[in-house]
C-alpha cells in the first residue's frame, strides 16, 4: 500500500466512534450507558468480570475482521496486520474465557444472544454501547469490498475497533488488583496502540 494515494480516515466513510449496543437488563435510567462506564462503576473482581465479558466479543469481532482480510487478496501490509491481530487476540479470548470459568462467572452478560453471539445490528441490547464495534451492515460492506477499497475500509474500521478496546483496557487498569488481568490489559494497550499507529501511517500513505 505504500504507493497508494494518501487518504484521510474520514474517506473510509466510517466514524471512529462507531458503536454497538451491547448488554445489560432492567431499569437503565441510572445504569452505565457504555462499556467503559460499566467497568468503571464496579470494583475489584466484579470489574474484572465485566471487562472479560465485554472484551471477549470485542476481540471475536476483530478476529472475524482479520479472517475476512486473510480470505482476500489484500495488500501485504494489511495481510500482515490481520495475521498479527489474529495471533494476538485468539489466545487472549481463550485466556479470558478461562478466567470467567475459574471465577464462576458466565462468559456472556445478560442481554446477549443465548448462543453467546452478539447482534451487531441491534440497537437494544440493554441500552449499552461498546465503542468500536461494527454493525452487521458494516461487516457486510467490508466483506463485499475489494482491492484498495477493501484495504482502506479495513484499516479505518480496525482503527476504530482498536480504540474501543483501548478504552476498556485502560479503564480496567484503574480498578483491577489481579496481576493476570493487569498483564493482559497492558498487552492490549501496548499492542493495539502500536497497531493503530501503523494503520494510520498506511492510510496516510
Amino acid at each position: 500500500m505504500s504507493a497508494r494515494r494518501p487518504l484521510a480516515l474520514a474517506a473510509t466513510g466510517l466514524a471512529l466512534a462507531l458503536t454497538l449496543a451491547a448488554c445489560g437488563t432492567g431499569d437503565h435510567s441510572t445504569a452505565p450507558t457504555n462499556a467503559v462506564s460499566a467497568i468503571a462503576s464496579l470494583d475489584g473482581r466484579d470489574a474484572d468480570v465485566a471487562f472479560a465479558q465485554l472484551m471477549i466479543p470485542h476481540h471475536e469481532q476483530a478476529v472475524e475482521m482479520a479472517d475476512i482480510a486473510l480470505a482476500k487478496p489484500t495488500g501485504d501490509e494489511v495481510r500482515a496486520l490481520a495475521e498479527q491481530i489474529k495471533t494476538a487476540q485468539d489466545p487472549e479470548i481463550a485466556q479470558m474465557t478461562d478466567w470467567l470459568g475459574r471465577w464462576g462467572a458466565p462468559t456472556q452478560m445478560a442481554g446477549m444472544a443465548s448462543d453467546g453471539s452478539m447482534d451487531h445490528g441491534s440497537s437494544d441490547m440493554g441500552g449499552m454501547s461498546m465503542a468500536g464495534m461494527m454493525s452487521e451492515q458494516d461487516m457486510a460492506n467490508l466483506t463485499d469490498a475489494t482491492g484498495e477499497d477493501f484495504d482502506r475500509m479495513w484499516l479505518g474500521m480496525m482503527i476504530a475497533h482498536h480504540q474501543g478496546a483501548l478504552a476498556m483496557a485502560n479503564q480496567v487498569l484503574t480498578t483491577t488488583a489481579d496481576a493476570d488481568v493487569k498483564a493482559l490489559a497492558e498487552a492490549v494497550v501496548a499492542g493495539q496502540t502500536a497497531e493503530i499507529t501503523t494503520m494510520q501511517n498506511l492510510l496516510a500513505g
